[in-house]
């Protein structure tokens, strides 16, 4: 039997409009793209606003923050702020969206649904894969909820989800900043807890060859969270049950665990508006259809290539915004690696060059004028509330502090990229070191703020002895300081 070849034209090797918009909202997502190329992080103040999907704050090409990340630091700081913005916007987005976020607009699904390509065998939807997706509601109450409440209970930062199991941080955060040459001395800053977070990625990353979206389907607390929306959520697949004649051929098209159209598993692909006989599933936001199912003499309107002229233009210019000459060389500090905090590597001013003066703004009023600690030992602290291995320290700094109070100025500096409620969280404790606000570029200074925490140590004429990123304890510290105030 002659086998017959269907011959393919151009049309059938261009993506789906679908791919289109997915890639557009990658592009958007991570929009700093000189950002890979310098090795640093944006932080301009887009970097406030969330957007829609899971796309690491941390990523060198993001432009805005995490929703999930957002929602964890939230948690965290809630002893002290009531976290209205992150809940208010994942109450938008699902309300709107839901869960055609997963489907059209997430970098880390497109991320997935890419390597799915792979031709390999591929193992279907079963009755294990639907039980599977249960895991994660448990991943978003134990990780995302559970953890950082009780840690704020004891006045820790704890991000669980990012910090232990994220694979879109790992591989956008953390390869995509230690990939860099430029961050080539972080490396040893890498422990078991990144080799654990980087099998986690092998892992998603191989069963995504062989299983559609398995991250999504069976891990992403963010997906949970839109799901509760299914039932409300304006843009989506939507069914004409008048028309329905619940054949059950939208359910075994789909790739998903659904149970039926539009349910809390649906990403809105829109996969099963071309498979359905009677045309009852269309793709709609409220009561305008934006897909239903094609018929042979369909022709695109004109309206339809103008809405693609007029994204690709939008896309142009948020590309020509963040990497234009004007948009500046900014750094963030991340924990997106999870990196080792009892290593530590060299950065700023090396030792036997003379310390930058500053005068910086302490909470409660006041100032510090590093030039006012001539003749004593100076140990500088940069550190912020959200970061964990910081906030684990401040009490070693507090005791050299209280251990050499004439002969020791210490003084820790918050980074300004987040404050948070600074004063609230200092009001748990009853530190005697002066804090202040990185208000006069502090940080920068010291070749700062990439890495948190970090350390420096002054002698009594002001010239560096110590400058290094990593946590310390207080052993270490007293040995930094008790040479020079023997010497």
């Amino acid at each position: 039997m002659d086998s017959v070849r269907t011959k393919r034209s151009i049309k059938d090797y261009l993506p789906t409009r679908r791919r289109l918009i997915q890639l557009y909202a990658a592009l958007l997502h991570n929009a700093n793209l000189k950002g890979y190329i310098s090795g640093q992080i944006f932080t301009g103040n887009t970097k406030y606003l969330c957007a829609p999907g899971l796309n690491c704050y941390s990523c060198p090409g993001a432009v805005g923050a995490c929703p999930l990340g957002a929602l964890q630091n939230a948690l965290a700081s809630s002893g002290s702020r009531t976290p209205s913005y992150v809940l208010g916007i994942l109450l938008l987005f699902g309300l709107i969206l839901g869960r055609t976020i997963c489907g059209y607009l997430c970098p880390f699904g497109l991320v997935q649904e890419l390597l799915h390509k792979i031709p390999t065998p591929k193992i279907k939807k079963n009755r294990v894969t639907h039980a599977l997706t249960y895991l994660k509601y448990v991943i978003l109450a134990v990780f995302v909820v559970a953890i950082p409440l009780w840690y704020i209970s004891q006045h820790i930062p704890m991000p669980g989800f990012c910090k232990y199991i994220c694979p879109a941080g790992t591989f956008g955060g953390a390869i995509g900043l230690l990939a860099n040459p430029a961050n080539e001395d972080k490396l040893s800053m890498l422990n078991i807890l990144f080799t654990r977070k980087f099998v986690i990625l092998a892992v998603v990353f191989a069963a995504c060859v062989f299983l559609y979206r398995p991250f999504c389907r069976f891990l992403c607390p963010l997906g949970a969270i839109y799901g509760f929306f299914a039932k409300v959520n304006v843009v989506g697949v939507k069914v004409e049950e008048t028309r329905c004649t619940r054949c059950g051929l939208c359910v075994g098209q789909c790739k998903m665990d659904i149970r039926r159209v539009g349910d809390h598993e649906c990403i809105h692909c829109g996969e099963c508006v071309d498979v359905c006989p009677t045309g009852a599933i269309a793709l709609r936001a409220g009561k305008r259809t934006l897909r239903e199912k094609k018929t042979e003499n369909a022709k695109p309107g004109a309206g339809r290539y103008v809405a693609w002229a007029l994204a690709l233009a939008v896309l142009i210019g948020v590309l020509v915004y963040f990497n234009g000459p004007w948009s500046g060389e900014e750094t963030a500090p991340t924990d997106a690696a999870a990196p080792a905090v009892d290593e530590s590597v060299p950065v700023g001013p090396e030792a036997g060059q003379r310390g930058p003066d500053f005068t910086a703004t302490l909470y409660g009023g006041g100032t510090f004028d590093l030039a006012d600690t001539r003749g004593r030992v100076t140990v500088i602290n940069f550190w912020a509330t959200w970061c964990t291995p910081c906030v684990n320290e401040l009490p070693y700094f507090e005791k050299l502090h209280q251990n050499y109070p004439d002969d020791v100025a210490v003084i820790a500096v918050h980074s300004d990229l987040v404050t948070d409620d600074v004063d609230a969280y200092l009001a748990n404790f009853d530190y005697t070191i002066p804090f202040a606000l990185d208000d006069s570029g502090v940080v920068a200074a010291y070749g700062g703020s990439t890495m948190l925490p970090q350390t420096i140590v002054l002698d009594q004429n002001g010239v560096v002895t110590y400058n290094q990123v990593g946590s310390v304890t207080y052993e270490v510290l007293e040995s930094l300081v008790t040479p020079l105030l023997e010497g």
